[in-house]
């Protein structure tokens, strides 16, 4: 059974003995729900793989309370100095070289010589670090491949059963993954778009690229082509649902007969919308499955700001799945 603990100070003194044991525990951020580990347990670590039937090849992030802990592990360069004073806590996750002193487990970095590292800005999540006292490695607390998590029940879905524990703390506030900012070359990349944008990255940063495509070495969580999937293939930059399609809309509703509907946003807001945007897909598939419908047909949604995120989402969960 999977112990249900109240975002309480009982609660998480209970979550962080066992993630001192080497349990899973399940625990929200401001972005998604994530699974955690200890980080430094590497059997620990290969239970979430296990639990959520991840490719090993797909390295996780390591969770700290601060600054200052994750750099005792990675190698910040003024850049990443730069960014954590401008981003953490939050949305923002920095790859930078692994420290041979580091105690955290190789599995956390798929046989990388880079490192993951966060400092989420979620009252419950910074408590839970703060009790653990470790390194928390946490990807989606989700099967490997499907929907993320904002609400505590998407967590329960796939993995009730098959972890010892979740913290329930309601809804996410941001409820799209971490930015994943590549530091570990000469030219910060954006290796995943996220909760922070390329724009407010340049501002403190400087030009910033944008990893395209997926060859070589997966460097980070949520770069697989086929991710974020929901049972439901989806028909993007639609214009108007077609018959069998239900509709996944953004701005001004178009017309057509879908008879199954939500909007991310009626009022085109890009925040708003990435907020609603996992939420909405879990409740449009179940929808849509028992309405007998054959695909999801989703709006476009502009490709600036937190669209550029929204987009990468989409397009993950369209891919072909192999």
């Amino acid at each position: 059974m999977t112990e249900r603990l109240a975002a309480d100070a009982a609660g998480i003194a209970r979550a962080a003995a066992l993630l001192a044991a080497g349990q899973l525990v399940a625990f929200a951020t401001e972005t998604v729900y994530g699974l955690g580990a200890d980080a430094t347990n590497a059997s620990a670590v290969a239970a979430i793989y296990e639990a959520k039937g991840r490719p090993r090849f797909n390295p996780l992030i390591s969770h700290l309370p601060d600054a200052d802990a994750a750099f005792r592990h990675a190698q910040a360069d003024a850049r990443a100095a730069r960014a954590a004073a401008s981003f953490w806590p939050g949305p923002l996750t920095l790859v930078l070289p692994r420290r041979d002193e580091s105690d955290i487990a190789a599995l956390v970095t798929a046989g990388l010589d880079s490192l993951a590292v966060r400092v989420p800005d979620h009252p419950v999540a910074r408590a839970l670090l703060a009790a653990t006292g470790r390194p928390v490695a946490a990807p989606s607390a989700n099967l490997s491949g499907r929907l993320s998590p904002t609400r505590p029940a998407h967590v329960l879905a796939g993995l009730e059963g098959r972890i010892a524990g979740i913290l329930e703390s309601g809804a996410c506030g941001v409820g799209l993954e971490s930015t994943i900012l590549d530091l570990t070359g000469p030219r910060a990349a954006i290796l995943r778009p996220g909760g922070v944008s390329r724009e407010a990255l340049e501002a403190v940063l400087g030009p910033i690229d944008l990893a395209s495509g997926t060859g070589g070495d997966v460097k980070a969580p949520g770069m697989l082509a086929s991710h974020y999937a929901p049972v439901l293939p989806l028909r993007l930059d639609a214009e108007t649902p077609e018959a069998e399609e239900a509709w996944l809309g953004f701005g001004p509703e178009p017309g057509g007969a879908a008879a199954v509907r939500l909007n991310l946003s009626p009022a085109g807001d890009l925040v708003e919308a990435a907020a609603r945007l996992f939420d909405a897909l879990h409740e449009l598939d179940d929808t849509a499955i028992a309405a007998g419908l054959r695909r999801i047909a989703v709006a476009r949604v502009p490709l600036r700001g937190l669209g550029v995120a929204i987009n990468d989402r989409l397009a993950r969960a369209a891919a072909p799945r192999g």
